[in-house]
């Protein structure tokens, strides 16, 4: 579950208002600016910005300012407040924001919403559903419609919508306890629910946690001290106790999904946007692209194919290749990637790890280590498998941990393409010897590799390419099986 601080903004001023009654302003700081950059220090992954002024008045007032800050913060920002229109949307986006929040247009104009996803992808874009005494608030919570806020969700999800912002205007501010109930209903129609208002302390975020929130945004909580923003980041359950996930693998060249057998004999496996799309409506928890000649043709990712992609897919997505500087990995992040993998500039540069991490989040950076058997030690490569290092793959999964990789993603050279299984023995080794998540790569051939990859490989997600590209088995056929054998699986 994400854990995302909010400043809200009037006349320039950090405020907190209480159930959305400007009359109940409270001022905090008079320097959003700092309280960002202290909440990134403090470890946050993503901030939340409300410009309330502009929710109240349709019109853009603090632009400038959030504009200023999302350029002196290296974390994700998403914004809100006063856009309704497309040029201020576009505006917000093309100017570093990772997502805008819709709520008063998103009710009455959904040829913007679907003018917005098609331009910048649906990941890019989050409906704001606040409600007032079970009605839907609008114009900065001073009107309300009455609509079947239900309804209305059910209509944003036609639209390709996956995100919902869920407030109960009268919760906020209260520091009482969020609305469970609706915010269970909306999570269980589909959506990535971030839950707002009246989050008061721990047992509210682990409530929200087990109800399966996407996300939770934390305001005058923190602000008057309820908990600490430190408290709620420790709280958050380590990726590596979820479900076990499956992964497919779109390996691209030369604007192409292709798969070989130990890095070699290419063949072409199709078009990544179909397929990219394919996976994310069977099912699939994630997906991974990798961009498989970057590095070794010392050149930068394949940017316009990664956003074509992460406008189709609707769920987490990884992007690694050619990946050489921060400034790489934040225009990823603005295409709609939700996690970038390193691994020829993590081996040569191992600080990049730390930077990476510090600059956002440990959970957005996946270390790739492609290891191959030599002499009885395996030996990480570097370049697509093209050049050996003398690095031992088990200590350098543990110098990857230590410098903030968030996961680890494994690939046995020998076991890849080969429908032999996963390499186990490489698999246990390295996932006992970290405590981060660590995702098996290379050699699944049956269901039972995946099976086995889980128990006795002790891996937490098994990616997953010649299986599914050529049609032998699909996301959830595996999944059902998995589930049958006892293997903790989301269906």
């Amino acid at each position: 579950m994400l854990i995302i601080p909010a400043i809200d903004i009037i006349d320039g001023k950090c405020v907190r208002l209480t159930k959305g009654e400007f009359s109940t302003k409270k001022i905090y700081s008079s320097d959003p600016l700092g309280v960002a950059q202290d909440f990134e220090r403090q470890g946050a992954a993503m901030l939340h910005i409300i410009d309330l002024d502009a929710a109240k008045t349709g019109v853009p007032v603090n632009q400038e300012l959030i504009t200023k800050i999302c350029k002196a913060v290296k974390i994700p920002i998403e914004v809100g407040g006063g856009i309704r229109d497309i040029s201020t949307a576009q505006k917000y986006l093309n100017s570093g924001v990772r997502r805008a929040v819709l709520g008063t247009k998103a009710l009455t104009d959904f040829g913007l919403l679907s003018s917005l996803i098609k331009e910048f992808g649906s990941k890019r874009i989050v409906v704001a559903l606040e409600i007032k005494k079970g009605k839907i608030a609008i114009k900065g919570w001073q009107e309300t419609v009455d609509k079947n806020y239900l309804d209305f969700a059910k209509e944003l999800k036609t639209l390709g919508i996956t995100e919902i912002l869920f407030t109960d205007v009268e919760k906020d501010g209260s520091l009482t306890e969020p609305n469970f109930i609706v915010l269970k209903e909306l999570i269980n129609l589909g959506f990535n629910v971030i839950a707002s208002g009246g989050i008061s302390d721990l047992k509210s975020l682990k409530k929200i946690n087990t109800l399966g929130a996407f996300g939770a945004i934390l305001g005058k909580a923190l602000y008057e001290n309820r908990l600490t923003l430190a408290e709620a980041l420790n709280f958050q359950t380590p990726v590596s106790n979820l479900t076990k996930r499956i992964i497919p693998c779109l390996d691209v060249k030369d604007g192409r999904v292709v798969k070989g057998v130990s890095f070699v004999n290419l063949r072409d496996a199709g078009d990544p946007v179909a397929l990219g799309r394919r996976y994310s409506e069977e099912g699939a928890d994630e997906l991974v692209f990798l961009d498989i000649t970057a590095s070794h043709e010392n050149r930068q990712t394949l940017f316009d194919m990664v956003a074509q992609v992460a406008k189709e897919v609707f769920i987490p997505f990884t992007v690694g290749g050619g990946i050489k500087t921060v400034d790489d990995i934040r225009k990823l992040l603005q295409l709609g990637a939700d996690k970038i993998s390193i691994n020829t500039t993590a081996v040569l540069n191992p600080e990049f790890i730390s930077e990476a991490a510090l600059a956002f989040g440990r959970q957005c950076v996946v270390v790739a280590i492609d290891a191959k058997k030599k002499d009885g030690v395996y030996k990480v490569f570097l370049k697509g498998g093209r050049d050996e290092t003398s690095l031992n793959a088990i200590d350098w999964a543990k110098e990857a941990e230590k410098r903030g990789a968030g996961e680890i993603l494994l690939t046995s050279m020998d076991k890849d393409g080969t429908k032999s299984g996963y390499d186990l023995e490489l698999l246990k080794k390295v996932s006992e010897a970290v405590k981060i998540p660590v995702i098996a790569s290379g050699g699944a051939g049956s269901l039972e590799d995946l099976k086995l990859a889980f128990t006795e490989g002790k891996a937490d997600a098994a990616l997953v390419a010649s299986l599914f590209h050529y049609g032998q088995f699909s996301v959830s056929q595996v999944k059902n099986y998995l589930s049958t054998n006892n293997i903790p699986i989301r269906l």
